[in-house]
């Protein structure tokens, strides 16, 4: 006797036996095949592997409700595009997960996958650092959010290795600044090194080419500061020896420059030569009709014809802030 059909409502019951009869198909075609001779072996191996794998494809198809809203369906579709390095698919699969279950047991470790795909989305040092500084944060927002995780300690193990890809990056932009003979640029960079990542390997190198740059801009005093502090934070770093040459042959020429003097000590004479005070002599008369000087300059003293022109120069140059070495205008 023929047994009767059993029908069932339940569509999840419905797509997993037509999965079966779909990879009992693709099954018995890849045997039938490989007899004929034409695939080999490995050919059916790959065939078989592609036919299972194939049945977590079905969570890309259709348009239920479980594929936009269930958990596990969102959170497995992110792992596939993960794995499938499709990193900007799964960022929005993980960031869909958080939006709507926020509260799940899995939403930490959606939250550290999003760091890990600004990771995997920044190249070298020599490219855009924007997905390292995403990555950053992405993981201090998760350590915010899920403190005492089980993905904390994997985090801000991370967070180490993002900063030590930003400080490397600083350190070749400054190298790339300094042999192009920019080194304001150069110095600009190296700063930014020891002031944000004092602590990081690449602080000595950016301590030594920080000192090359002074030198090289002629500012041998400021140079001659960070060779000795070079000498004192790092005796062991590659650049010491180097340090050690250019501290001995800075300190031998002894130069005298006035980029490196610092403001507060410069004197008046500093100003522009010709400029006496309480000088009689120096007293200016009523000037001609035909005089350019304004008559502001009345009742103040003269300058000499050699200060004129630095004068000139100023007067030029006003409405404009004065930048020398170590003010970054």
């Amino acid at each position: 006797m023929q047994k009767p059909l059993v029908h069932t409502d339940s569509p999840v019951q419905g797509r997993s036996s037509g999965l079966r009869l779909a990879v009992w198909l693709g099954l018995h075609c890849l045997v039938l095949a490989s007899c004929a001779g034409d695939f080999s072996p490995s050919d059916v191996r790959s065939g078989i592997k592609k036919a299972l794998s194939g049945t977590d494809e079905q969570i890309f198809l259709g348009d239920t409700v479980d594929n936009h809203y269930h958990p596990n369906v969102i959170m497995k579709r992110g792992e596939a595009y993960f794995e499938k390095e499709e990193y900007s698919e799964a960022l929005v699969e993980y960031k869909h997960f958080l939006e709507l279950h926020r509260n799940h047991v899995l939403a930490p470790y959606a939250a550290f996958r999003i760091g890990e795909i600004h990771v995997k989305m920044a190249r070298t040092i020599d490219r855009d650092p924007e997905p390292m500084q995403k990555a950053i944060i992405a993981f201090d927002q998760m350590r915010k959010e899920f403190p005492g995780s089980r993905y904390d300690a994997q985090a801000q193990k991370k967070l180490e290795e993002c900063h030590d890809w930003l400080a490397q990056m600083h350190l070749f932009v400054g190298q790339f600044y300094y042999r192009r003979g920019s080194y304001l640029a150069a110095a600009h960079r190296f700063e930014q090194i020891l002031k944000a990542y004092p602590d990081k390997p690449v602080a000595s190198d950016a301590l030594y080419f920080l000192a090359k740059s002074y030198h090289d801009m002629g500012a041998d005093d400021w140079a001659r500061d960070q060779l000795v502090a070079l000498l004192e934070k790092y005796p062991d770093s590659k650049f010491a020896s180097d340090g050690k040459h250019l501290l001995a042959r800075i300190s031998a020429d002894q130069p005298k420059t006035l980029l490196a003097q610092r403001s507060e000590s410069a004197s008046l004479s500093d100003a522009g030569s010709g400029l006496t005070q309480n000088s009689p002599s120096s007293l200016p008369s009523q000037p001609s009709a035909g005089s350019f000087l304004p008559s502001s300059t009345m009742g103040t003293p003269s300058p000499s014809p050699d200060s004129l022109n630095g004068a000139a120069v100023h007067s030029l140059k006003s409405g404009f802030t004065a930048c020398r070495l170590g003010a970054w205008c």
